[in-house]
């Protein structure tokens, strides 16, 4: 659920995303699809309980109408409550509240897998895996980012954190990490970056500015561009793909669509670490970046899924 300018600003943000989530979904070796639903909301106009509830019951409608083709989920804008309202008009909704047979949030996990990538990161580029003493800077303190950011200061890592809503601040002041705007911590001299709000935020502007060694966020379509990749390659900064580290909440979710165990969830959401370290081992070996290796990864699982 997000504002934006007009429907084909709308439909290019879903087209972007459907499709890092069909990767994503494919390099994390689960036997779902690639769909992806947003809910437009017009720019600057408040958006009152009433048409909320509207909203999303509207979206409960076009989900029921694909009769199980597409199976929804809480996500930027969304809660578990939101969840609770759509399952009342289609059964087609994972990542319902403990209370109602769901797993409840699944942002926990998706932290869980993103702190796993920054350690297989962090192996690569320093010898180990350990963020004692690193520093991260993370953008953007919503329910995945807040949760990293505790994460990564309860293992030891000095933080930089950032948000575009001030009122953040206390985590900042909680965790012992230092304030700065969303702008001034991308750029901030840093061991590693983790971009946890919206997309885009890599591009040619931004790229030649950053003075980290490792990138590994939540957002999702961190690069504004493929060719990116090339540019931060080119600069010696190691990118995790973000579809394979912010996989840990869609790999939960697979996990309650069967019989739920959080252990095994959160075994598999580890596994994260594994998956890049094969992607790495792959880039490394044919001389491309881990977008390319992740890429075909995830091609050669989908090609026997359309056979």
């Amino acid at each position: 659920m997000w504002s934006y300018g007009d429907a084909r600003e709308a439909l290019r943000d879903v087209l972007r995303l459907s499709r890092a989530m069909t990767y994503k979904m494919a390099v994390a070796d689960l036997p779902l699809g690639g769909g992806k639903g947003v809910i437009m909301l017009t720019p600057h106009t408040p958006l009152s309980r009433e048409r909320r509830h509207l909203a999303l019951l509207d979206f409960a409608d076009t989900v029921a109408a694909l009769e199980g083709r597409y199976i929804t989920a809480e996500d930027v804008g969304t809660s578990s409550r939101d969840m609770s309202v759509i399952v009342g008009q289609t059964k087609y909704v994972a990542g319902l509240a403990r209370g109602r047979g769901g797993s409840g949030d699944p942002s926990p996990l998706t932290a869980l897998g993103v702190e796993y990538a920054i350690r297989a990161c962090c192996e690569r580029v320093f010898g180990n895996e350990s963020l004692k003493g690193r520093t991260v800077s993370v953008v953007g303190l919503g329910h995945v980012g807040s949760r990293l950011a505790k994460r990564c200061a309860r293992a030891g890592a000095k933080l930089i954190v950032a948000d575009v809503d001030d009122g953040k601040r206390r985590v900042a002041a909680e965790l012992g990490g230092r304030w700065m705007t969303p702008e001034r911590a991308m750029e901030a001299e840093t061991d590693i970056l983790a971009p946890c709000a919206l997309g885009g935020v890599l591009n040619d502007d931004s790229v030649p500015r950053l003075r980290c060694r490792i990138i590994a966020g939540a957002a999702n379509n961190q690069l504004a561009d493929d060719r990116v990749a090339d540019m931060l390659a080119a600069r010696g900064i190691l990118w995790a793909p973000d579809f394979v580290a912010n996989a840990g909440g869609v790999i939960n979710i697979a996990e309650e669509l069967g019989r739920y165990d959080a252990t095994r969830a959160r075994q598999r959401v580890r596994g994260i670490a594994d998956t890049l370290r094969r992607i790495f081992d792959a880039a490394e070996a044919s001389g491309s970046t881990p977008l390319t290796a992740a890429m075909e990864l995830a091609r050669q699982r989908l090609v026997p899924a359309r056979d």
